[in-house]
């Protein structure tokens, strides 16, 4: 249960209902509650909709439009929600990167906060750009030079972005104490 109540689609003005229909479009996530709310930080958007509207247009174009696939984006946003230990972030984008190709293996441990056994040094490397951004707020030399390598300048400011929204987003899940759905089992506040 989220310290927001939840609203619903009669309760919504013109500015809000905008953002409600462009959010029910994705009911393949589960982005409804079981009394028809909106699930996951979509029920803030609707309270704050001039804020709520360009956070669900960056979500979506940093997860659709850019040149960083979308395989290496969701190891990076699984990263940053199991930093921010943000249930229900975990629970859509695990997933989520295991649908895109992520190794369960990966993603276990990242979840325990161990250290991922990757295969593939590209993966390493922009894990890293992650992890280290969500712990320091920085990314050393040899990191930046090395995911430059893989993804160029357009692809580090795509990347970079996607961790700071996601960090925002976690905020947001954290701040307003969305839980997982019912059913579904919390990762760390269990």
């Amino acid at each position: 249960m989220s310290r927001l109540p939840s609203l619903h689609k009669d309760d919504l003005h013109d500015d809000a209902l905008s953002i409600w229909e462009r959010i029910a479009r994705m009911q393949s996530l589960g982005v409804f509650t079981e009394d028809g709310g909106l699930a996951g930080p979509f029920n803030a958007f609707l309270y704050a909709p001039e804020i709520g509207s360009r956070l669900a247009e960056l979500g979506t174009a940093l997860l659709t439009k850019t040149s960083v696939p979308r395989r290496t984006m969701e190891l990076m946003v699984i990263t940053v929600g199991a930093h921010w230990k943000a249930e229900f972030e975990w629970y859509a984008h695990a997933r989520m990167a295991r649908d895109n190709g992520v190794d369960d293996r990966i993603i276990s441990a990242i979840e325990r906060g161990g250290d991922p056994p990757f295969d593939n040094d590209d993966d390493r490397v922009m894990y890293t750009l992650a992890r280290q951004l969500v712990a320091r707020g920085r990314v050393d030399d040899e990191t930046y030079q090395a995911a430059e390598r893989i993804v160029g300048h357009r692809g580090l400011v795509e990347a970079i972005s996607l961790c700071g929204f996601y960090t925002l987003i976690s905020f947001v899940l954290n701040g307003f104490d969305v839980s997982v759905p019912p059913g579904e089992a919390p990762v760390w506040s269990g």
